[in-house]
């Protein structure tokens, strides 16, 4: 009878250090158990950081603003002769108080223009990669406005980094008629062809420019007068 009676003790006390085994064995199961099963915890290895030529085929540069290039104001050019100094204001050497005050040149505009926002669309069949890009904005009207075709000196780029793969400056026309409300225009350029990338690392850039508006207005005065020239020698 006593026998029995520790037989039983002697296997439940043995079925309860095995259940405490085994409760161990899966709260442990990070460290493992007496060193077997240990979880791996060491880093992944890093991904491959090549561009696959699937994605380069499909990637299509991003498009930027230019600093500085996303208003073009036309203002009036008054010809105002020289105001004459007091013998006085020559002999202080400070400037009259008309010139000291800066002016309001507000009232001389005749028109601002505004980029408002800009998309693209790419091909990279046939060995190079193709872009349209559009730029949208509106041309608000000045004081001095009148209606009638305005030009807008818009240059579109495409860099790799500080090496410019395409410019152009586009003198784009625009008919605004009413003096009284903002005209509204959509300029595309789809002649764009660069050398496929190796990297997605191009850059579009767009913006008004009007020191290249300038230059050409110089160089068309100036093929205007040698023209006037060799007519006048023959």
């Amino acid at each position: 009878m006593g026998f029995n009676s520790f037989n039983r003790r002697f296997f439940a006390g043995l079925g309860l250090a095995g259940f405490m085994l085994a409760a161990a064995g899966c709260q442990s199961s990070d460290s493992g158990f007496l060193g077997f099963g240990k979880k791996d915890t060491s880093p992944p290895p890093p991904q491959d950081p090549k561009v696959l030529a699937s994605q380069l085929r499909a990637y299509c540069p991003k498009v930027t603003v230019k600093d500085g290039g996303a208003f073009f104001n036309n203002s009036a050019k008054d010809v105002q002769k020289p105001k004459s100094r007091k013998k006085t204001d020559v002999a202080q050497d400070t400037p009259p108080a008309d010139e000291a005050t800066p002016q309001d040149d507000s009232n001389r505009i005749i028109y601002q223009a505004s980029i408002t926002d800009m998309t693209r669309d790419c091909d990279s069949s046939g060995g190079s990669l193709k872009m349209k890009i559009a730029v949208a904005g509106r041309i608000v009207p000045g004081p001095r406005f009148s209606p009638g075709t305005v030009t807008l000196p818009i240059r579109i780029s495409v860099v790799h980094g500080s090496d410019v793969l395409y410019s152009q400056l586009h003198p784009y026309q625009v008919q605004a008629t009413d003096p009284a409300t903002a005209t509204q225009f959509v300029f595309t350029d789809d002649n764009i062809v660069v050398p496929l990338p190796s990297a997605q690392d191009y850059l579009g850039v767009v913006g008004f420019d009007e020191g290249g508006s300038k230059a050409t207005a110089e160089k068309g005065k100036k093929s205007s007068k040698h023209r006037e020239k060799v007519a006048a020698t023959n």
